[in-house]
């Protein structure tokens, strides 16, 4: 009869330990599964940022692009105010040349 009972409780250990190591299967599997979908959003996130700063370098180039355009543009500007300044002061000139005539 103790063989029996020690039976008993060895069978009941081994189904204890049997279902605790499908449970840890299973939990491990679980885990698995989220560090993979992790993964993959971390590569997606990846991918994204990569594209950003893509983006980012195309702006940088248009934004240094116009710049130069707007510093072409204010030395335009520049030129066409000196000579209106120049051209101001000879009708200027001439104006009060033929006033005192």
């Amino acid at each position: 009869m103790r063989h029996i009972g020690k039976l008993i409780i060895l069978l009941a250990l081994l189904t204890a330990i049997g279902l605790a190591g499908c449970a840890t299967n299973k939990n491990l599997e679980a885990v698995q599964a989220q560090a993979q979908q992790a993964n993959e959003t971390a590569e997606a996130a990846l991918k994204a940022a990569d594209e950003a700063k893509a983006e980012a370098a195309k702006a940088t180039a248009t934004a240094q692009e116009a710049k130069a355009e707007a510093a072409r543009a204010t030395a335009t500007a520049q030129e066409a105010k000196a000579t209106s300044d120049v051209t101001a002061n000879k009708l200027d000139r001439m104006f009060k040349k033929a006033m005192y005539k």
